[in-house]
C-alpha cells in the first residue's frame, strides 16, 4: 500500500469492483480495500437469484415500468432509464465478455432465463442459485491481473479526511470542502494511516446486520453511510428497508437465503395450516408479487400461525430442483431436508438498504471527489422497494458510471495540502476494549431495529427506537473515544449512528409506501 493513489475504493462488491477496472483500464492509480480478510467477501457473494438482463418481449419500457411499480413510483426517472437502456449492454459487455462470468445456458446454447417477484418476463441471467459468487469470482480474478490497482484485505476504513475538518492549515476551513482521502485502520497491528487521493468512491454495502435477523453477512453494519453522515453528505430514502420473504429458518443456520427464484420457478408459500396463502394478499400476481407484500404476508401469517411459515418446492414440476437450485439442496439437505419431498421453513428477514447516501447520476456526492455506489448510495433506482435482481444490475451500471466519472474529472492532489493532514491521533491512555460490550451494544441495536423499525412500524415503536437508540449513541461515542481501536468498535460506532438515521427518516414520513409500513394503532378506549 502506498500513501497516495488517484482512487481509492472502499468495497469489494460488484460496484466497487467494476469501478475499479473501468478507472484502472484508463491509467489511474487504484487502490482497493475490504475489511475482511477474504477479498471477495461482500453482499454481491451472498445473492442467489441473478442479474436482469433482457427476456423474450422485453423491452427498456417494460423493465422500466416493472421497476416503477416495485418502487411504488417513486423511482428517480432518469436513473431508472439509464439503468434500462444502458444495464443490459454493460452485462454482455462487461460481465460477460471481459470477466467471462459462467452464466446458465439451455442444451440448446441459449442463456437460460429465469422470473421473480414483480417481473413481467423471464429476463433473469443465473449461474443455478450462487449467481452472486460467481459474478464476484469472476470480478476479483480479473481486477487481480490489472497491473495498477492495489488489492487490499483486512484494512478498515476510519473516516473520510476532508481539506475543512482534518487540515491544520487555518485557510482551509473558509473553502470549498473536498475529499483528501482515508483514514485506514491495519486490522491486524491496529495502527491507523492516512491514505490519500483526490478521488474515494464508497461501496461498502449495505445495513442488514443493524437488525436480529437479515440475509447479509457480519460486516454489513452500514459503515459508508456513516461515514458520508459525519462528512456531512445527505442520506437519503433511509426509511425504505427491505425484508426478504424467505430466509431459512433453523436453529442451526443463520443468514442462509432461500432465492426468490424459487418461486419464480414455481416454488409456493403455505401457512401452518397447509394453506396457500399468498392468492389472498394479491390475486393477480399471488407468490410473485412484490417482495414488501410477501414479506408483510408473511409477518401476518407468522403472528396468527407461529414463528415461521413453509415455502413448498415440490411445486416445481419442470426442472430437478437438486440441479437448479444446488446451493439451497445441499444447504437444506445437511439439516434434514430435502427440498424435493420436504417443506423449507422460512421467515423473512432485512436484505436491502433501499435508500442511502445522495448522489447524482455519476455517482457523485455534494462532496467534491466523494463518490457512493451499490447498495450504500441512493439515486433513486429503487424508489420504495427494489426490484429482484435489479440491484447487481444497478451496482454495475453506476459503478462503471462511477470510474468513467473520476477518468472524465481527472482531479489531482494537491501535495501541500496533504502535508497539512495530520497523522491518527490516538486516545490517550487507550483501553483495551471488552468484547461482551461490544457484543451487548450491538444486540442492543439489533433488537431495537428488528422490534421497532421492522417489518411493521407504529408511531410509537419508532418514538421508542429513537428514544433508545439515542440513549446508546452517546454510551457509544464516549466507548469510541476512550478504546483502542478495531473493526469491532468502529463497527459498533457506524452502527449505531446509521439506525438512528434509519429510525429518524421512519418517524417522519407517516405515509406507508413500499417496504415503509407503518401501522396505525387506535387509543385505548377509557
Amino acid at each position: 500500500m502506498k500513501d497516495s493513489y488517484d482512487l481509492i475504493v472502499v468495497g469489494t462488491g460488484i460496484a466497487g469492483l467494476s469501478c475499479a477496472i473501468k478507472a484502472s483500464e484508463q491509467g489511474v492509480r487504484v487502490l482497493v480495500i475490504t475489511k475482511d480478510d477474504r477479498l471477495s467477501e461482500s453482499n454481491t457473494w451472498y445473492a442467489q437469484g441473478g442479474i436482469v438482463e433482457t427476456g423474450v418481449g422485453d423491452s427498456p419500457d417494460l423493465l422500466m415500468l416493472d421497476i416503477q411499480k416495485a418502487g411504488s413510483f417513486i423511482n428517480n426517472l432518469d436513473a431508472i432509464k439509464i439503468v434500462a437502456e444502458d444495464g443490459p449492454v454493460l452485462v454482455d459487455e462487461f460481465l460477460i465478455q471481459k470477466a467471462k462470468v459462467p452464466f446458465h445456458r439451455t442444451e440448446t446454447g441459449e442463456f437460460d432465463r429465469t422470473q421473480e417477484g414483480a417481473h413481467s418476463v423471464r429476463r433473469i441471467l443465473h449461474v443455478k442459485d450462487h449467481t452472486g459468487r460467481s459474478i464476484e469470482e469472476s470480478l476479483v480474478a480479473y481486477v487481480k491481473n490489472l497491473p495498477n490497482v492495489d488489492f487490499l484485505a483486512g484494512l478498515t476504513a476510519v473516516d473520510i479526511i476532508t481539506n475543512t475538518h482534518h487540515s491544520r492549515d487555518p485557510q482551509q476551513r473558509y473553502k470549498e470542502r473536498k475529499v483528501l482521502g482515508i483514514y485506514v485502520l491495519k486490522n491486524l497491528t491496529g495502527e491507523v494511516l492516512p491514505v490519500f487521493a483526490p478521488s474515494v468512491v464508497l461501496a461498502g454495502g449495505g445495513i442488514g446486520n443493524l437488525y436480529q435477523h437479515t440475509s447479509n453477512p457480519e460486516g454489513a453494519t452500514g459503515d459508508c453511510a456513516a461515514m458520508a453522515h459525519r462528512a456531512g453528505c445527505e442520506i437519503i430514502n433511509a426509511e425504505y428497508i427491505q425484508f426478504h420473504p424467505t430466509i431459512l429458518f433453523h436453529r442451526d443456520v443463520k443468514r442462509f437465503l432461500i432465492t426468490e427464484a424459487m418461486r419464480g420457478e414455481g416454488a409456493k408459500l403455505m401457512n401452518r395450516d397447509g394453506k396457500y396463502f399468498m392468492q389472498d394478499y394479491n390475486p393477480q400476481q399471488a407468490d410473485l408479487a412484490p417482495r414488501d407484500e410477501v414479506a408483510r404476508a408473511i409477518y401476518k401469517e407468522m403472528l396468527s400461525e407461529g414463528g415461521y411459515v413453509w415455502l413448498d418446492a415440490t411445486k416445481i414440476k419442470h426442472t430437478d430442483v437438486s440441479r437448479r437450485f444446488p446451493s439451497i439442496f445441499e444447504k437444506c439437505l445437511s439439516l434434514g431436508i430435502d427440498i424435493r419431498n420436504d417443506l423449507i421453513p422460512v421467515v423473512p428477514a432485512a436484505h436491502y438498504f433501499c435508500g442511502g447516501i445522495k448522489i447524482d447520476l455519476n455517482g457523485a456526492t455534494e462532496l467534491s471527489g466523494l463518490y457512493a455506489i451499490g447498495e450504500t448510495a441512493c439515486n433513486g433506482v429503487h424508489g420504495a422497494n427494489r426490484l429482484a435482481s435489479v440491484s447487481l444490475l444497478e451496482s454495475l451500471v453506476f459503478g462503471v458510471r462511477a470510474g468513467q466519472d473520476v477518468v472524465a474529472r481527472a482531479a489531482v492532489l494537491d501535495k501541500t495540502l496533504t502535508s497539512s493532514i495530520p497523522d491518527w491521533i490516538a486516545p490517550a491512555g487507550e483501553a483495551e476494549f471488552d468484547p461482551i460490550l461490544i457484543q451487548s451494544d450491538l444486540a442492543s441495536i439489533q433488537t431495537t431495529m428488528w422490534n421497532y423499525v421492522g417489518i411493521v412500524r407504529t408511531p410509537s415503536r419508532l418514538e421508542r427506537a429513537i428514544s433508545d437508540l439515542n440513549y446508546l449513541e452517546h454510551r457509544v461515542q464516549k466507548f469510541y473515544q476512550q478504546a483502542r481501536l478495531n473493526r469491532e468498535i468502529l463497527q459498533l460506532r457506524n452502527a449505531i449512528v446509521t439506525a438512528s438515521l434509519i429510525a429518524l427518516a421512519a418517524y417522519k414520513n407517516s405515509n406507508s409506501l413500499g417496504c415503509h409500513y407503518v401501522q396505525s394503532v387506535p387509543a385505548n378506549n377509557k
